[in-house]
């Protein structure tokens, strides 16, 4: 347990119908006579079926791409029937992917009609997302192991690397703001040689607004440090905390160059450098958005670059984790089929552990569908949710001239003692390069461990 002692968008399922389309139950959409250009009810699969939904889903962004205002209603309007916002796990995952795909199409400005749909219907296409005071979002991201499967190995694994330094230097890059520290501090504080000094820079915001993205916390940096130093204090573990104005925008730039200046002013310090990235790497421009040329023949990203940059600042360790997906595609519907195929997971692991209607599921599940909307609906700079795969991370990694290490069984053992504590679906993986979080054997976040090769 960490330690820190909205309204709801009109459901679009209240969409009224093109008038042209009469009424249907479900027996009837699977008789009716197909479109022209809309498969078979038989080559879709059964109503109700995750893949029947997907494949709806894609043939509408299709005709959302290829400007087939017609096609694209037709199925809209299909897709609002059979999956409210308040149905299953299945009917809720594509009801958002429906609220992603009218809010692309009536920002393009290219299918009135889809507009006035959500006019009339009053469908606000702008989602709610809460915004936590430190002990809400402590106590949040410990429903679930999607975020304490993370902060568990990587504390882990931070602690056997830095045995027997008398200052450490943690650099957080992390989601949920500093909320995995609190339990490191427990586990330093109890150090047989005695706790060291404990150093913690985070970067900070460079522009009001930047990182309105999930989870977002109701008090500045500079507030929560106070509070963590307080709680270290309690501890007795002096700490002292550092805020950088630096974006993930540009690879953190000013951080690392702040960072640098220290590391040549300071070379002998004699301080552990850890550098601990949670969910927050994925931020940053990859290929298919900013392409640059590192060389004449080898073009790079700001994310190569800022894992250069890392290896340049000789880290004691490198924890990276993430979630394991692929959304990085420049294709509406190859995007569309790796975020459906990744985004079930949190809507059907949210049933083991928030009863409908709570709150904090509202929360949850509003912070699910900021991220579809952020990958279906926009594009260039505005689509920052860029997920790649453990494999992609890597090799990008190793290209920085990093070694990968392995977790050792204590580690194994605190994080499977961790998911002890929550629903039978989750489960590990023990790989070569790094321990995966599972559910229903399904990979959902990795954990890796790296140090300069």
């Amino acid at each position: 347990m960490m330690q820190f002692t909205g309204t709801q968008p009109h459901p679009l399922h209240q969409i009224n119908a093109p008038c042209s389309i009469p009424t249907m139950n479900k027996n009837q959409i699977q008789r009716a006579r197909p479109w022209p250009g809309f498969p078979t009810s038989k080559g879709l699969g059964s109503y109700g079926d995750a893949n029947y939904m997907e494949q709806l889903l894609v043939h509408c962004a299709n005709a959302i791409e290829s400007n087939d205002a017609t096609l694209a209603q037709q199925i809209l309007w299909v897709l609002n029937n059979i999956a409210p916002p308040d149905g299953d796990s299945n009917q809720r995952l594509t009801c958002a992917f429906l609220r992603a795909l009218i809010f692309r199409a009536a920002k393009s400005g290219t299918f009135k009609m889809l507009a006035a749909m959500a006019n009339i219907a009053h469908c606000k296409l702008s989602i709610d997302i809460h915004t936590f005071s430190a002990i809400e979002l402590a106590s949040f991201v410990d429903l679930t192991p999607w975020h304490r499967f993370g902060f568990t190995a990587a504390n882990a694994a931070i602690l056997e690397a830095v045995e027997g330094y008398s200052v450490i230097h943690m650099v957080d890059l992390s989601l949920t703001h500093c909320m995995q520290i609190p339990t490191l501090i427990d586990a330093i504080a109890n150090r047989l040689e005695g706790p060291p000094l404990v150093k913690v820079t985070v970067a900070g915001g460079t522009a009001t607004g930047e990182n309105n993205f999930p989870t977002m916390l109701d008090l500045s940096y500079e507030e929560l440090g106070s509070k963590l130093v307080n709680f270290a204090r309690s501890r007795n573990v002096m700490l002292e905390f550092r805020v950088v104005p630096s974006s993930y925008a540009d690879g953190f730039s000013s951080l690392i160059e702040q960072l640098l200046v220290q590391h040549l002013l300071y070379p002998e310090s004699g301080e552990a450098l850890v550098i601990n990235c949670h969910m927050m790497l994925h931020y940053i421009p990859e290929e298919t958005l900013s392409p640059l040329s590192c060389t004449n023949s080898n073009p790079c990203s700001l994310r190569t670059m800022f894992l250069k940059a890392l290896r340049g600042l000789d880290p004691t360790v490198v924890v990276l984790v993430d979630e394991d997906a692929d959304l990085t595609s420049n294709n509406l519907v190859c995007r569309l089929r790796s975020a459906f195929n990744y985004l079930w997971i949190p809507y059907d692991a949210v049933e083991t552990f928030l009863p409908k209607g709570s709150k904090q599921r509202q929360w949850y599940e509003a912070s699910i569908c900021w991220k579809i909307e952020n990958v279906i609906a926009h594009e260039g700079l505005q689509r920052v949710e860029r997920l790649e795969p453990k494999s992609r991370w890597v090799q990008r990694m190793q290209s920085a001239h990093f070694r990968g290490l392995s977790f050792s069984e204590d580690v194994v053992a605190e994080v499977k003692t961790m998911l002890d504590e929550h629903a039978a679906g989750w489960g590990l993986k023990k790989e070569e390069d790094g321990l995966v979080l599972t559910w229903k054997g399904h990979n959902v976040v990795f954990s890796t461990t790296w140090v300069p090769a």
